[in-house]
């Protein structure tokens, strides 16, 4: 079965990207390309990623074509750098000297496309002394100082929040503006370059405005003792009477003042102004919440100026009324989704097709990329899924798919 063909719009359309099929931040960079119009490729391993994911749920495929390419196969390298030769970006997540080693590296790249614009995302970067060893998110964001900053006390461990910190937002998300602003570069210059997103990288560039608070005297390097890490009782997370939550974050005085009183808080503004009463405050807050459920209290906060929400769960979310209102969630072949993000008010960005599967588009890709060298799986030069891979991984540390190979 072929995925539907993604529909061209969106601001990057007419934008060729070629994906080397790897696991996190990199793909979702590539789906985030997709997403703004871009004809994003995925060269997909035969055998699959080895993550167990059924293909047809993984939405960071959506919006892309698959074809399968062996890239430890004869002809496979040159098959991709035919693919190359027609692109404006090609990104992968190998380790350090890994691309290079099959025979895709920078070098061969840009040989093939002077103006190719080659994305490396990996954890560590491409050079350091921790470049070539395995790692993950968690471990990024703790060298950085970000893990650091967030849990309920100072003296209380650290609390994971998931892999958003660093595989998403330090890492997908600054792989897709180097991306973009090495294109423009190459636009206007004709010259291609190589970008190289490295998770630590940008986690540290997204607490740049802690570390100026810090440097001011304004923010202690300790968790949950300052204005934004849940230290202020004004600023933080409520428990409610039947084991809801609910985010306060009236920081300035008008908005405080609106919460108090809806609260329905004594002394507020007393309260407030004395940090040394905030222990008084916090506990006062609790108290009020317990007396009511969370639907209670979204109904009392409702419309308001008090910057007070209810924490929702994944699920519970596509149905809020705001994001329902504006379609922040979408359903696409039965998969209820985050819509694509930003908005464009003349090129708009939609979800075209749902997860690529792997090798379905190749004949496709081949015909309209003009790219002879791609075959269906089992022509040659293509293998179809669960077939050998040709050599043992874990010996020559060369298989895109192998966790030692794969940093982020």
């Amino acid at each position: 079965m072929t995925t539907p063909r993604p529909s061209r719009g969106g601001p990057l359309s007419g934008v060729r990207v070629v994906e080397l099929a790897g696991i996190g931040p990199g793909p979702f960079a590539a789906m985030l390309l997709a997403d703004l119009g871009a004809d994003v490729v995925r060269v997909d391993r035969p055998g699959g990623p080895g993550l167990g994911v059924d293909p047809a749920y993984d939405l960071t495929n959506r919006n892309k074509r698959s074809v399968l390419v062996d890239l430890k196969a004869d002809g496979g390298p040159d098959t991709v750098l035919d693919l190359v030769e027609r692109a404006d970006v090609l990104v992968e997540g190998y380790r350090p000297g890994v691309a290079e080693r099959l025979g895709v590296g920078p070098d061969a790249c840009l040989a093939r496309n002077p103006r190719l614009v080659y994305g490396r995302m990996t954890g560590w970067g491409q050079d350091g002394p921790l470049a070539h060893t395995a790692g993950h998110d968690i471990g990024y964001i703790a060298v950085t100082g970000a893990l650091g900053m967030i849990g309920p006390a100072p003296d209380a461990p650290p609390v994971v929040p998931a892999n958003l910190v660093g595989d998403y937002a330090g890492g997908s998300l600054y792989l897709v503006i180097g991306v973009l602003a090495a294109l423009q570069h190459a636009r206007a210059h004709g010259e291609g370059q190589v970008v190289d997103a490295a998770i630590v990288d940008g986690t540290a560039h997204l607490t740049t405005m802690i570390h100026a608070m810090l440097a001011a005297g304004g923010w202690q390097d300790r968790r949950a003792a300052n204005l934004l890490d849940g230290g202020c009782p004004f600023y933080g997370v409520y428990e409610t009477s039947d084991g809801g939550h609910m985010a306060v974050g009236a920081l300035e005085q008008r908005f405080y003042a609106e919460f108090g009183r809806l609260l329905g808080l004594d002394d507020a503004a007393a309260l407030r102004d004395d940090p040394a009463r905030w222990p008084e405050l916090r506990e006062a807050v609790a108290a009020r919440f317990r007396t009511r459920t969370r639907e209670e209290w979204t109904a009392v906060f409702e419309d308001t100026d008090a910057c007070v929400a209810p924490v929702l769960s994944l699920r519970e979310a596509p149905g809020h009324p705001h994001l329902a209102a504006r379609g922040t969630f979408v359903e696409h072949g039965g998969l209820v989704q985050p819509a694509p993000a930003p908005r464009f008010s003349v090129t708009p960005a939609t979800v075209g097709a749902g997860p690529a599967l792997p090798g379905a588009d190749t004949a496709e890709v081949a015909r309209d990329w003009a790219v002879p060298s791609l075959r269906p799986a089992g022509s040659g030069g293509t293998r179809g899924p669960g077939a050998p891979d040709g050599g043992d991984a874990s010996a020559d540390h060369e298989d895109p798919a192998d966790p030692e190979e794969q940093q982020a």
